[in-house]
């Protein structure tokens, strides 16, 4: 205490007034905190109650399975054959052909292997060149370059988001062989208009049906219009074995090709395990588990289309009146969509924000919205260096691969493809799981949607 008290006698009168101001600006610092932390208070109570999602309720899982599926993988794992062109394969291949108006299927380890053994099956090859849409998921692009074939990108039908038959007939030079009719998100493309363009032109037609299982043009099912139709079951797909792919055609002679190319080079008639006929090819064959999970599901497909197609009707329903998206055009010679994917067109102009913060506050009130595809040209892919030494093209091709990248490495110029431009960078999807729940979950979406634009 003495200690103290010397300490306080010994501070001189400017040490006093200095302490004094000290004390008096802590003071009001402390007061002004305060002041602070009161408006700050106020503004949290003025805000809405509860700031949680609008929805907690998660959708349908995908993909969906049972005691069904558990007792086919026993029969198949117990009747001693796996693979090579087994019971189930062969079956399934028979069935799901049938179902798609063609006489013939061959089943395959995934799509993009279909795709591939379908140009293949044409007698496609270097120096060829097949139209596709600029639009698209990369394995259409990628099974063509595979093959050494010059992919020539197509503009897309903007009210469809399908290939544009007009555009695809303008880029047809001496070396087109064939188009690809890409039904996206499970949509048929005009395959009247695109008929047309390659009866006209004499040119083959691959119909890319990765998304499209069960849908139908003018009463027709995709995969029957062209010279050979190709589909996939991945897991994501509407009917799924975690990989595999299927061809279909009614040409038997595309057929036996096909068929070659996709076992080990071995004729369709003619040829024996480890003799007879063969030709080139490679080993694409489905094992007997993909193909005994398909049998399974593809009993339930009939069923989930229909529920999927009432809530797609529901949803465009609720939907038709919004200011800030546009949906796809209706078509009255669509007799079924497959819905893999419910597809919106956002509107820049009217929607305040990017796509990206749209889809941020969207999924954030647990609705799962994603992005769609860029437009093909702009992938990597064609300025990376393995692509150029895998896929080099012909001299003397109309269409050479630095057209799709610029040899600095760049992204070629868009202006060719200006509906791509225009709206693949606005456009979303909810995928096909989210369409088998129920119409109270349709009207949720159309709530959070409304909700996240302050509407």
């Amino acid at each position: 205490m003495d200690e103290a008290m010397h300490i306080s006698k010994s501070v001189t009168e400017e040490e006093k007034q200095e302490l004094s101001m000290k004390v008096n600006n802590e003071s009001s610092q402390t007061a002004d905190k305060i002041a602070s932390q009161g408006e700050q208070a106020a503004a949290v109570e003025s805000m809405p109650a509860s700031t949680s999602p609008l929805r907690t309720k998660p959708f349908p899982s995908w993909p969906q399975w049972g005691e069904a599926e558990e007792e086919m993988l026993r029969k198949v794992l117990y009747a001693g054959q796996w693979g090579t062109l087994g019971d189930q394969a062969m079956s399934f291949a028979s069935r799901f052909a049938a179902f798609q108006d063609c006489q013939y299927g061959i089943a395959v380890n995934n799509g993009t292997q279909a795709l591939e053994i379908a140009m293949r099956g044409l007698g496609l090859g270097f120096g060829d060149e097949v139209i596709l849409p600029a639009y698209t998921f990369i394995a259409t692009a990628s099974a063509v370059c595979a093959c050494g074939i010059t992919p020539v990108f197509a503009d897309i039908d903007p009210a469809t988001m399908l290939l544009d038959a007009a555009d695809a007939e303008r880029r047809i030079t001496p070396r087109t062989r064939a188009i690809i009719a890409v039904h996206y998100a499970g949509r048929p493309c005009d395959m009247d208009a695109i008929m047309a363009v390659a009866s006209a032109h004499g040119l083959k037609v691959i119909e890319d049906c990765a998304q499209a299982h069960g849908a139908s043009f003018r009463g027709r099912k995709v995969g029957s219009f062209g010279d050979v139709g190709t589909f996939s079951f991945q897991e994501t797909k509407n009917l799924p074995a975690g990989e595999g792919g299927m061809i279909v055609t009614n040409n038997k002679e595309v057929f036996a090709e096909c068929w070659h190319y996709h076992t080990s080079g071995r004729a369709l008639e003619g040829s024996a395990e480890l003799g007879g006929l063969v030709l080139m090819g490679t080993n694409a064959r489905m094992a007997e588990w993909e193909a005994g999970i398909l049998h399974v599901q593809m009993d339930k497909l009939e069923g989930q289309m229909a529920k999927r197609t009432e809530n797609a009707r529901l949803l465009r329903e609720l939907l038709k009146d919004e200011d800030w998206l546009e949906l796809p055009a209706q078509d009255e010679r669509i007799t079924c969509h497959a819905y893999h994917l419910f597809t919106m067109t956002l509107k820049k102009d009217v929607l305040g924000m990017s796509r990206e913060e749209w889809i941020r506050r969207v999924s954030a009130e647990g609705i799962p919205v994603s992005a769609s595809y860029n437009p093909l040209y702009r992938d990597v892919m064609f300025s990376s260096a393995n692509f150029r030494r895998m896929c080099a093209p012909v001299s003397g091709s109309a269409v050479t691969f630095a057209s799709c990248a610029l040899e600095s490495g760049s992204m070629a110029a868009s202006d060719d493809c200006k509906a791509v431009e225009e709206a693949a960078p606005w456009n979303v999807y909810l995928t096909q799981n989210v369409l088998l729940a129920e119409a109270e979950d349709m009207q949720d979406i159309v709530k959070v949607f409304r909700k996240v634009l302050g509407r």
